[in-house]
């Protein structure tokens, strides 16, 4: 049987092509009026993700990553404070609290949902207390692949333990929980528009939603070196991390057509749940959720079925990858830094998770091989 002809796993050429005025028309007016760091675009974006996600305010920052970071520092988070997240997530969420001299204390995963186990989470909670080594401080839920954490029973673990509560939604903006969209679950909101997020720039940028005032003008010194109202006027150390402002006005362009690009990644998501079944382990929903789809993740039986699936699909010329092939914990940036606590879950998942290619640009006869090759594999 011939392969087809390259299936990409993330397609931004063809986006270019089809949004190429609106982007060429956003860019071109950031280069007639040169203000290429804080620019208007950037509190224009402020304000329409603000509005989208129904938060009082937004701030724009130079990457997820920096967003939290900024977010932890001005709570003063650091030497002696353990950051409770899950263990089955990217490196940032864990490395932003060690870089302020915190530590990530890592929790296991749903085995269904693969967010946060709340269950397991107070339970850690509690081993950290017993031990007196450090004091817990903050919880960082990590909305993944998508789909919201459990954000009413994360709430109830933070208040019954005194804890600062941060959404980690660098994957999951457009996501809704509860017919509400993901922004407003915790004290501050992450945001990541890297390339391959649903709604990604063209190079890297975050942002911050809150809804206290007063944390808003702290994230904004915090992004801009610790400035007060006046450019040399330094308050507090801060750092560097402002949104550009091209980076502003290419989500800008993007943010027109989000949610239709949102029905699409649903709609193939959908087209998998149907073509795979009684195949392999389609994604479990979130109840009373709706997913933005970043990733569309299978479960092969195993480690080794996963090396023939991929194999395969790679003799067919379609893409896949592996988020993550090493649980945080395990990671040789972390493992000194973790108490040796099992987390089964994360690592039993790491052996047969899958990612397969969901995008607006996508084709229903892409879709269609995608299934085929998995079904005959």
């Amino acid at each position: 049987m011939t392969a087809g002809a390259p299936i990409a796993f993330l397609d931004l050429k063809s986006q270019q092509r089809r949004l190429g005025s609106a982007l060429r028309e956003r860019v071109d007016a950031v280069f007639d009026h040169c203000q290429f760091v804080m620019g208007p675009e950037v509190a224009e974006l402020e304000s329409r993700l603000a509005a989208y996600a129904g938060a009082t305010e937004c701030v724009g920052v130079s990457s997820g990553t920096d967003a939290l970071q900024i977010v932890m520092m001005a709570e003063g988070i650091g030497p002696g404070d353990a950051v409770f997240l899950p263990a089955f997530t990217y490196t940032a969420t864990a490395e932003v609290p060690l870089v302020l001299g915190a530590t990530p204390v890592f929790v296991d995963v749903d085995p269904n949902t693969f967010q946060i186990d709340p269950n397991h989470l107070a339970l850690r909670i509690a081993e950290i207390r017993v031990t007196g080594r450090l004091l817990p401080r903050a919880i960082v839920g990590v909305d993944l692949f998508g789909q919201p954490a459990p954000w009413h029973a994360l709430r109830e673990v933070a208040a019954a333990n005194d804890l600062l509560l941060f959404d980690d939604c660098a994957q999951s903006f457009g996501a809704s929980l509860d017919g509400r969209k993901l922004g407003r679950e915790a004290l501050a909101t992450t945001l990541s528009f890297f390339p391959s997020k649903p709604l990604g720039g063209y190079g890297d940028g975050g942002a911050i939603l809150t809804d206290d005032p007063e944390r808003a003008a702290l994230y904004r010194s915090l992004r801009s070196h610790g400035e007060g109202k006046a450019r040399y006027e330094v308050l507090r150390t801060g750092m560097n991390g402002r949104l550009d402002t091209i980076q502003a006005a290419v989500l800008l362009a993007k943010l027109d057509v989000f949610d239709e690009e949102l029905a699409r990644r649903d709609a193939i998501a959908q087209a998998y749940d149907a073509g795979l079944q009684n195949c392999v382990r389609t994604p479990v929903r979130v109840s009373d959720s709706r997913s933005a789809w970043a990733i569309y993740a299978i479960l092969a039986e195993d480690e080794a079925a996963r090396t023939r699936l991929q194999a395969q699909l790679r003799a067919d010329n379609i893409p896949s990858a592996i988020y993550y092939p090493l649980p945080l914990h395990l990671q040789p940036a972390y493992r000194d830094h973790h108490d040796g606590a099992a987390l089964p879950v994360s690592e039993g998942l790491a052996r047969r998770i899958l990612a397969l290619p969901i995008h607006p640009e996508l084709t229903d006869d892409e879709v269609a091989r995608v299934i085929v090759a998995i079904r005959q594999a």
